[in-house]
């Protein structure tokens, strides 16, 4: 019987190669191997080895809240070039992770692609197929006419390239082959079989391992225990012990972000709703009950982080938790998806999918709705989540967004209508804005393209903008003010802190003056009149 040794992290670290390319499976501190990689930093200060490392991240290695991750590895010579969905976020207050000093002082070559287009990247990798064709991140800054995903001055290569196929534009991906693969789970036996049942998901490990294993590559998994060989449950075994070459235990390794363990978040438990605190009264609860007036009963739906996220806690108030079916990248379906340190889980989860098989339903548009955020809005309805000069660790980067945007029929974003310092009061059903804020957001140009409004309108999507002063909508005329809130100024308030013209609809109307108070908006879902075929 083959049996798979256990290993130090710094001794699982002596066995990758100067040069080698490393695939890491995690979402932030969700799924994240951090002690592995604290191991092959460790190594390295002490040796000089590995050195000249790509390490690609299908989702961000780690987080700004106490699980370092990829900043185990920010060290000049050890990392050469990092591929990456997403890169650790969090306020602008705070120091910049590691990682990004590095990308931003060109001490590496960073590339940031879609996180769905990487996961599929290690599939067609695993199956000795050249690379992945796709429609994702077409006219974007993932674009090769565009910025191909580059991050800084130092990475000038083309990882992506553009097609043409019987007329049509595609997007080509290469196949990623890592010479060695590091991924976490919770239990493993002494043959390599690993168990996945204290995670809230297990994101793209498998494939990331078959990309390795398939390539003559090796196969590191964290876990917290080691159980007797024999002793699994094979139905709960997600990752087979062929596949794996090392084991290193971690006893204290948290769930995800400043969470030991939650097992409402792996599914083993159902806990009662009451404990999903009420979004906080102010502006942002304001946009979200607004954003969830564009929901309908039995709606799958898509989210993204940001003001996005509260859209299911406001359903929890209003009495309408299981009205809509979540779907989140990471893998969760249905359930309460949680906000801040924890996004990327679920409480109470119907099903914890693979998350390059969550992308299967995404890019292939099986969905009805997608509630996002956003930085900045241009005159073509182009948005900017991804990108803040000067401060880009605020952003996680493009992450699923490109992804889901590719196929939604219908899109909402979410956010303020201006940044910065404001005196904005809601009172009696009206917004009053005595100072607004000195950052506008509806620009002439976004910074960078993470969503093509031009492209959008072309297909005949249905796109949005909620902002806590008025509802916008992307027209052929532009983008039309469809809705203004009870208190605003139109002309002031909208049109004159816009720096591009917009249009008005003729049907102008006042947003519900509900959403203005503190108490529930009583908030009733229109019934589907949607199909299957309504999604494509």
């Amino acid at each position: 019987m083959r049996t798979v040794p256990a290993v130090t992290a710094v001794e699982a670290a002596e066995l990758i190669p100067d040069g080698a390319v490393v695939s890491v499976s995690s979402s932030s501190a969700l799924g994240c191997p951090d002690a592995v990689l604290a191991g092959i930093g460790e190594h390295f200060a002490q040796t000089g080895a590995p050195r000249g490392l790509t390490t690609v991240h299908p989702i961000a290695a780690g987080d700004m809240y106490g699980v370092p991750g990829i900043d185990h590895l920010a060290q000049p010579g050890l990392l050469s070039r990092i591929v990456a969905g997403s890169y650790p976020s969090g306020p602008s207050s705070a120091e910049p992770p590691r990682i990004w000093k590095m990308i931003e002082a060109d001490e590496v070559e960073a590339y940031n692609l879609p996180s769905g287009a990487l996961f599929q990247m290690h599939r067609a990798g695993a199956a000795r197929q050249p690379g992945v064709l796709s429609e994702v991140g077409l006219d974007t800054f993932v674009d090769p006419r565009h910025q191909g995903g580059r991050m800084n001055s130092a990475t000038t290569e083309d990882l992506v390239t553009l097609e043409s196929r019987d007329g049509q534009e595609w997007l080509f991906y290469p196949a990623v082959r890592p010479d060695v693969a590091i991924v976490r789970a919770t239990t493993a036996d002494e043959c390599g079989n690993l168990t996945f049942e204290d995670e809230g998901s297990t994101l793209g490990a498998l494939d990331q391992a078959y990309a390795a294993h398939n390539n003559g590559g090796i196969v590191i998994a964290q876990v917290k225990r080691i159980a007797a060989a024999g002793t699994l449950d094979p139905r709960q075994v997600r990752l087979p012990g062929i596949l794996v070459d090392a084991l290193v235990v971690h006893e204290e390794q948290w769930q995800t972000t400043q969470t030991v363990y939650d097992p409402a978040i792996s599914g083993q438990i159902r806990r009662p709703l009451q404990v999903v605190e009420p979004v906080p009264w102010g502006l942002e609860k304001i946009i979200a009950r607004r954003a969830a007036q564009e929901l309908r009963e039995d709606d799958i739906v898509n989210l993204g982080f940001g003001i996005s996220a509260l859209i299911p806690r406001v359903l929890v108030e209003e009495g309408h938790a299981d009205a809509v079916t979540w779907v989140i990248e990471q893998g969760a379906v249905g359930g309460v998806p949680l906000t801040g340190f924890a996004f990327g889980c679920a409480l109470n989860p119907q099903a914890l999918m693979p998350s390059i098989d969550q992308f299967t339903l995404l890019q292939g548009g099986g969905f009805h709705r997608a509630m996002l955020s956003f930085l900045e809005i241009d005159q073509y309805g182009d948005v900017n989540v991804h990108h803040l000069p000067g401060r880009r660790h605020v952003t996680a980067g493009v992450g699923g967004f490109a992804d889901i945007t590719s196929a939604a029929r219908n899109i909402v974003f979410s956010g303020n209508f201006t940044a910065g310092r404001r005196d904005i009061s809601v009172a009696d059903g009206r917004l009053t804005i005595r100072q607004d804020g000195a950052v506008p957001k509806l620009v002439e140009r976004v910074s960078a393209v993470t969503f093509s409004g031009r492209r959008a309108l072309a297909q005949g999507r249905r796109v949005r903008y909620v902002t806590e002063r008025c509802v916008l909508e992307l027209r052929e005329q532009g983008l039309t003010v469809i809705e203004i809130a009870p208190g605003a100024d139109l002309q002031m308030d909208v049109l004159d802190k816009a720096a591009f013209p917009l249009a008005v609809a003729d049907d102008l109307r006042e947003m519900d003056a509900r959403l203005f108070c503190p108490e529930p908006v009583g908030l009733a879902l229109d019934t589907p009149h949607h199909t299957k075929a309504g999604m494509r």
